[in-house]
């Protein structure tokens, strides 16, 4: 075997142990992300249905803002402590994250009704699958459409705060469709970055479960805001 045959095949050896990695820790990843829809989805519930949610938020003062902004507190110190904590840490924040956010979903049930919430799921899922799949086996690069959509995700927040003070239900409807189309257009890039950085990290490592669990709160959070604004076009109000 020559030194070139030498160096093609030592290549080929690489590319297949970085493709073996970036797919364990996707399994990973999607393991770790159904683990806090999971528990969103639990807390969710009994938050409607053993009225802890209206209960907490009939208390006013800074409670209704506690429940809102809570995850954020969470998705900020997870970023912030990730070379600070320990995996476990990590999981734990996570799943609390979840929790929270969980509460402040409470009020989709008493707003739809329980089987448009179902159907609107089951898009959401269907589309997050065919995202993530597009965005794993591509091989066009998503990095300059992840800068486009960062730019219009900033947009619909900015639009979204004015339209607190406006009550436009037509603004409201633009808000939800570029919504739709932005974190659609997320679930790819966020894939296929996430993807990268599997590849090259050691399958098992502290470090790679640090990641896995950040990666999945970003996975998480594209699937929660698709069908959010999923719910906002198609949901029927109860």
């Amino acid at each position: 075997m020559d030194a070139n045959q030498q160096h093609k095949v030592y290549d080929a050896s690489i590319e297949i142990g970085s493709d073996s990695l970036a797919k364990n820790f996707m399994s990973n990843v999607f393991s770790w992300m159904a683990v806090g829809l999971i528990v969103t989805a639990c807390v969710s519930w009994y938050g409607y249905s053993s009225g802890l949610y209206l209960s907490l938020m009939m208390q006013g003062g800074i409670m209704p803002w506690v429940i809102m902004l809570s995850p954020f507190a969470f998705i900020i110190a997870m970023n912030v402590g990730l070379n600070k904590f320990s995996s476990s840490t990590l999981v734990l924040l996570f799943v609390l994250f979840s929790a929270t956010m969980g509460v402040s979903l409470s009020s989709v049930f008493i707003m739809y009704s329980m089987g448009s919430i179902a159907q609107v799921f089951g898009i959401t899922a269907g589309t997050f699958t065919i995202m993530a799949v597009l965005g794993y086996t591509t091989s066009m690069d998503l990095t300059k459409l992840g800068s486009l959509l960062f730019m219009g995700l900033i947009g619909i927040i900015l639009a979204s705060v004015v339209n607190i003070f406006m009550q436009s239900g037509t603004m409201d409807f633009i808000i939800s469709i570029i919504g739709v189309l932005i974190f659609t257009g997320l679930i790819a890039y966020d894939t296929q970055r996430i993807k990268r950085i599997g590849a090259g990290v050691e399958y098992g490592s502290e470090s790679a479960t640090k990641l896995a669990i950040l990666a999945a709160t970003s996975l998480y959070l594209d699937f929660i805001n698709l069908f959010l604004f999923l719910l906002r076009l198609l949901g029927r109000r109860s």
